[in-house]
């Protein structure tokens, strides 16, 4: 496997138990995950992983996400049409304002 050139990280929130008891996936975090990886290869974007991750512990702005190397910490990530925003902004090569936590 090559070695990706981004990651992005959903958070799942999973707990040391193995159970998601977060906001995140009662936001339905793991629902988006599966979008995002769709429409990324829509859109052909090579080089990007996504994963689950356990708890990211920002629950007061849940679902969230990261993205690195750029360590883009996104917040409130509730939609399909989130998702495309931030990856319109990926493309560009610039975070999303919108979700981005400072």
């Amino acid at each position: 496997m090559q070695k990706p050139k981004r990651h992005i990280f959903v958070c799942g929130s999973f707990r040391m138990s193995g159970e998601a008891q977060g906001v995140c996936a009662k936001k339905g975090g793991m629902r988006l995950l599966q979008y995002m990886e769709n429409e990324i290869a829509d859109r052909g974007m090579a080089g990007i992983s996504v994963s689950s991750t356990g708890c990211l512990k920002v629950c007061d702005r849940g679902p969230a996400m990261i993205i690195y190397p750029e360590n883009w910490w996104y917040g409130k990530v509730e939609s399909e049409s989130a998702i495309d925003e931030i990856l319109d902004a990926l493309e560009e090569g610039k975070p999303a304002g919108n979700y981005l936590m400072s």
